[in-house]
């Protein structure tokens, strides 16, 4: 038995054998402690392999997969197989344009959320695989009924991972279910390579480290990404000082507007405003905002310059196996002495 080599992703890990590759899924969904799924990957023209729950056995490579987060469409993609996506859940958030197009031709069809999925569509479909996106261990509960039915389904918890190279290194789970491994491994390599070249690149030739405050208060409360998170590493990676860095959790935490305010006031740069596209909306959560530094000097910048007709973010689909971009966006933006000339991907000015 051989590990295939995951350098910076925490939630998996593949383990080649003569027979199969054995993928481990650890702890899928938020407060999960102690959770190991395990799914058999068994090529397709092996009569051989045997294990008791069949429903852990997936028949690889995938021909018709259902994806329930935009994350999976952007690592399927890049390894060339669109084509195989046969449902998917919140059709009108799909940023990719070809899936989007067959998605309005009826190729693709909607398949529902959590306790409302479609349970006689999904075995109208019958994927090869039914990949979820699991926001809690109820999750397990919503598909219980498809796994009796014959359904093959994974929680995947890619959107879990801290490091931002790490959510990118997804890309080799669905390199093994398409068979594809060598692929996604030269991708993953290429984009890992950017990064980290990109990061040394940054380190060497800011002079100052800019404050940076996040996001937009929910009704009268701010939940704050903790200094341990994904966008807490790129904000470090890019030369910021992320204003929370020093906090660490494994989940947002709510704060008082009040307090973020307080806390906030000197903040040189402000990003990730919610799904704001002009100062006035910000405003119009609290006039007290008017008054932070970022806002008066206007160093607002949102990470929503490329959005689907229904409201659906890029950045959170392809700025997935995308980081080295958001990095170089965020540099941009705090430090833009580093790259003159250079146009925002996936980030906005604010104004």
């Amino acid at each position: 038995m051989t590990g295939r080599m995951i350098t910076k992703a925490e939630r998996f890990r593949l383990e080649k054998t003569d027979s199969c590759t054995i993928l481990t899924i650890k702890n899928p969904w938020q407060g999960a402690r102690d959770v190991e799924l395990v799914y058999y990957l068994v090529n397709r023209t092996s009569q051989s392999f045997h294990y008791d729950d069949t429903s852990r056995i997936i028949r690889v490579p995938i021909k018709r997969i259902i994806c329930t987060s935009t994350t999976h469409i952007a690592m399927i993609s890049a390894l060339g197989e669109e084509a195989s996506i046969a449902g998917v859940s919140g059709t009108k958030y799909i940023y990719n344009e070809s899936v989007a197009k067959r998605i309005r031709i009826g190729l693709i069809p909607e398949i529902g959320y959590d306790a409302g999925i479609d349970n006689e569509l999904i075995l109208k479909i019958a994927p090869d695989l039914l990949i979820m996106y699991g926001i809690g261990g109820e999750g397990e509960g919503y598909t219980a009924k498809l796994r009796e039915m014959g359904i093959k389904v994974m929680f995947d918890a890619d959107y879990l991972e801290n490091d931002p190279l790490g959510k990118a290194e997804w890309i080799k789970l669905f390199g093994a279910l398409y068979c594809k491994e060598n692929i996604s491994d030269s991708i993953f390599t290429s984009i890992s390579v950017s990064y980290e070249q990109l990061k040394e690149q940054i380190a060497g030739k800011i002079k100052n480290r800019p404050s940076v405050l996040l996001g937009l208060p929910f009704k009268d409360t701010w939940y704050i990404s903790p200094g341990n998170s994904y966008i807490s590493r790129l904000i470090d990676d890019a030369g910021g000082r992320y204003l929370w860095n020093d906090i660490k959790s494994s989940v947002s935490m709510p704060y008082s507007l009040e307090n973020v305010y307080l806390q906030s006031a000197k903040a040189e740069f402000w990003l990730n405003t919610g799904s704001v596209n002009s100062k006035s909306e910000i405003a119009a959560f609290d006039p007290r905002l008017k008054a932070i530094e970022s806002f008066k000097n206007g160093n607002l910048y949102n990470n929503n310059k490329r959005m689907s007709p229904g409201g659906g973010n890029d950045y959170w689909e392809s700025g997935t196996i995308n980081p080295h971009v958001i990095l170089k966006d965020i540099a941009c933006i705090l430090h833009p002495e580093l790259f003159e000339n250079y146009d925002l991907v996936y980030y906005k000015k604010i104004e």
